[in-house]
This record gives C-alpha cells, sequence and structure tokens, in this order.
C-alpha cells in the first residue's frame, strides 16, 4: 500500500510528455543561467562553512518573486515596439526589498535573479534593512532618443506598481540608468498614487528628495572599502598603480578618487577597449574629454597612451586592479595572467569560481563584489530613510556615514575570514548569510 501511495502521488506520466524539459522543470527553473548558477555555487561555499541545514538552504536560495513584462512603447518615427521588462525579488525577511533597474541588451529574468541574491547578501553584510532586488528593460539605450527612454521608463515604470512601493520594493538606478530615470519613475509612481511619493526610489535628483553624494556612492565605496582593506595590512594608496576596467559610473569616480588619493592609475577602460601608461595616466584631463560633446565618447578615440582590449586592461602590470564593467570579465584564462597584487570587485560577479581558485593559488586578494560595491545601496538606505524622515542630510554627514560603514563591513568580513580558514568573498557572503538565516528561523514559516 505505501508504493502505491507513493505512486499517486508521482508525476502522473509528465515526464514522457515533457522530454528534456522535464530536466528544467523545479524550483528556480525559470532562472537559470551561467551568471545565476555563479551565485548559487557562492551561496554553497558560505553555506557548507556555516554547516547551513537544507532547509534554510532551500528558503534562502531562491527568489521569492519575479515579473516579466511586456509592453508597447511608441518610438519618435511612430512605429510601435514592444519591449520586455523583468523584476526580481529575492527574499522579503529583513523589509522592503531594494535592487537596481539596467538597461542592456543582455537583461535576462537569470541575470536578475543572480543581481538580486547579491543585493539581498550585500544589504545584510552593511546591515541595512533590506532583501535585494532587481530589475531591467532588455534594449539598447544608446540607440534610444531621450524621449523613448521616457516612455520605455514610464511604462515599465507603471507595470511593476502591483509589487513595488516605499515599504514593498524601492528601485534605484543601475547600469545606463541615472537620476533622468528615477525622476521619470518617481513621477509615474505618484501620479498613480495621486500624491508625491519620494521615497518610491532612491538616486533621484537632490530637488527631487535625492542625496548629496547618491551618484558617486558605489565608487566612493570601492575607494574606502580599499582604503580600509590597504590599512589592514599597514600600507597606504599613495603610489600604488591601479587599473580600472569600466569608466562608467562607477569606474570614473573610482579613478578620480583614487588619483586624487595619490595613487597611480597606469589603465582604464570602456567597451570600446583600453588605454595604458605605466607613468600614470592623467584622469582629471582623460574624464573631461569623455564628457565633452552630446554624444558618448569612447577611449578608442583617446589621443594618448598605449591602446589594449578591453580586457587587456585587467593584465597590466599594477597593485591593485578594479574590474568595474560588466559580470563574468575574470575567468579562469585571464586569472593565469593577471599581474597585480589585489583585486577589488566594483562590478558584480566579475569573477568565476574557476578563476577564484586560480587567484587564490597565486595569492592575489579578492575583495568580493558583496562588499566593495555595497557603497551605492548604502547611500540608497540613507537617501530613503532621509525621504521617510523628510529630513536631509548634507553631503559631508553622507560620507562620513559610508566610510564608517564601510569599514565596518570590511572589518567583519576580515575577522570572519580569519576565525573561519577560508577567503574573503566566503567570508563575506557567510557574514551576510547567517544574519539572513537567524532572521528566517525567528520568523519561521507561515502558516
Amino acid at each position: 500500500m505505501a508504493g502505491i501511495a507513493v505512486e499517486r502521488r508521482g508525476a502522473g506520466g509528465w515526464e514522457d510528455l515533457l522530454g528534456d524539459d522535464a530536466a528544467r522543470v523545479g524550483p528556480g527553473a525559470e532562472w537559470r543561467s551561467q551568471l545565476y548558477e555563479i551565485a548559487r555555487a557562492q551561496f554553497h561555499a558560505a553555506a557548507d562553512v556555516l554547516q547551513l541545514d537544507a532547509a534554510l538552504r532551500a528558503r534562502l536560495l531562491e527568489p521569492r518573486r519575479a515579473l516579466v513584462v511586456n509592453f508597447p512603447v511608441r518610438m519618435d518615427d511612430g512605429e510601435v515596439r514592444l519591449f520586455t521588462g523583468y523584476r526580481v525579488q529575492h527574499t522579503l525577511t529583513l523589509g522592503p526589498t531594494k535592487g537596481g533597474i539596467r538597461y542592456a541588451p543582455g537583461v535576462s529574468l537569470g541575470e536578475c535573479a543572480a543581481l538580486a541574491m547579491w543585493m539581498t547578501l550585500k544589504c545584510a553584510l552593511l546591515r541595512l534593512p533590506f532583501g535585494g532586488a532587481k530589475g531591467g528593460v532588455r534594449c539598447d539605450p544608446n540607440r534610444l532618443s531621450p524621449g523613448e527612454l521616457e516612455r520605455v521608463t514610464r511604462r515599465y515604470a507603471a507595470e511593476l506598481i502591483p509589487i513595488i512601493g516605499p515599504d514593498r520594493d524601492v528601485p534605484a538606478p543601475d547600469m545606463a540608468t541615472g537620476e533622468r530615470e528615477m525622476a521619470w519613475f518617481m513621477d509615474t509612481y505618484s501620479q498613480q498614487i495621486g500624491h508625491s511619493v519620494p521615497e518610491i526610489v532612491t538616486g533621484k535628483p537632490v530637488v527631487l528628495g535625492g542625496t548629496e553624494g547618491r551618484a558617486a556612492a558605489t565608487g566612493l565605496g570601492v575607494v574606502y572599502c580599499l582604503e580600509a582593506a590597504l590599512d589592514r595590512i599597514g600600507e597606504r594608496i599613495e603610489g600604488k598603480r591601479v587599473a580600472v576596467q569600466g569608466i562608467g559610473k562607477v569606474g570614473a569616480v573610482a579613478a578620480h578618487e583614487l588619483h586624487a588619493r595619490g595613487a597611480r592609475v597606469v589603465a582604464v577602460g570602456d567597451v570600446s577597449g583600453g588605454v595604458v601608461d605605466l607613468a600614470g595616466l592623467d584622469v582629471p584631463a582623460l574624464l573631461r574629454w569623455l564628457a565633452v560633446g552630446e554624444g558618448p565618447r569612447f577611449l578608442r578615440d583617446w589621443p594618448g597612451g598605449v591602446h589594449v582590449g578591453r580586457t587587456g586592461v585587467l593584465e597590466v602590470p599594477c597593485d591593485v586592479a578594479i574590474p568595474a564593467a560588466l559580470e563574468r570579465q575574470i575567468d579562469a584564462e585571464r586569472a593565469e595572467h593577471m599581474d597585480c597584487r589585489m583585486i577589488v570587485e566594483a562590478a558584480n560577479g566579475p569573477t568565476t569560481p574557476e578563476a577564484d581558485a586560480i587567484l587564490a593559488e597565486r595569492n592575489i586578494a579578492v575583495v568580493p563584489d558583496v562588499l566593495a560595491n555595497a557603497g551605492g545601496v548604502t547611500v540608497s538606505y540613507y537617501e530613503w530613510v532621509q525621504d521617510q524622515q523628510k529630513l536631509p542630510w548634507d553631503g559631508a554627514e553622507v560620507r562620513r556615514r559610508l566610510a564608517d560603514q564601510m569599514g565596518s563591513a570590511l572589518a567583519r568580513v576580515a575577522d570572519a575570514a580569519e576565525e573561519l580558514g577560508t577567503d574573503w568573498r566566503t567570508a563575506a557572503q557567510a557574514v551576510a548569510v547567517e544574519r539572513i538565516a537567524e532572521a528566517s528561523r525567528l520568523r519561521s514559516i507561515y502558516p
């Protein structure tokens, strides 16, 4: 009888009908991707160190909610085009979810799921009262006019209204979005609600409830994190040779701040390629050149230095390499050829697990993304608090708090790495996972 009971709860013959798709049926099957598998592998490494039980692993690993939307937008020439947008909310245990919105051709459900998980870990590591989220629209923003970008943003915001709110899910800028898009997003939500709701997004213009320092927060957090890591080993930034891959919103701020602190920025890169000068680049002049003109400028046209490929920037001899571009830029092959002492991950997921193992063998320290680039969400939290309280802070207060919070988080990670006998990435994730797991245990399961 027991065998019959089990058989009645089987798949009922669906395996034959599903064929090869049967292997993809199960929790989280919808968002499987290479990036998500990297996030899962990192999570399991931390869970193994903590000896986390299977029930908590299951609760913490997969995102709680995912929304996929398709929406029409009328282009400038009158054509109507369909766009696909996503929003993934990873955990609801610690508070409202928090995470950026990106516009890029490669945006997918799997990418958003991985980034939402990492955002959960960042928030827990920095002790912010948020769970992680991430969203975006699959498009090429360089091929859209300002008017088309506004219509895409407003329609995407309208599609998300059922699942967002200042105490439910608070979006922020990410790749190819900024203050302008957040202003449109906030206005769309406010028009639907019937009154101004500045706390629905962070990264807004200051006049609309934004906070001073938010635009520079992620890059500045990278610098504070590097300062704290060097201080841990009795060294300073002055004179250090630094290579920065990615000269966008994060990399540009990091390069500028490091140059101002006396570091020698020997290489920078963007999507078109990289520029190298072992004597040190004139970072202020380069950034001024990139900002000139109405359209985007690319480093392939910069008249100075030695030009290399986009990923070649990471192989330039230096003390500190800062990947501040896309995911999976440091793979096993590149890890073998990197010539640096330390990597500070300003981008999300720039290093594959195979590369991590090689870097560890070569004694190249890695300050992981969940720590190094958490400055953005930390200052987003400050902005959300200010909007909730209707009480703005000045820029000096924001910087002071950010430096203190990044330094404290780095100390927790370094201490955990020593205590657990593991690398900084696993230690950072273990600190975060332990905090989320404790909150989940205390809240239990409803009903």
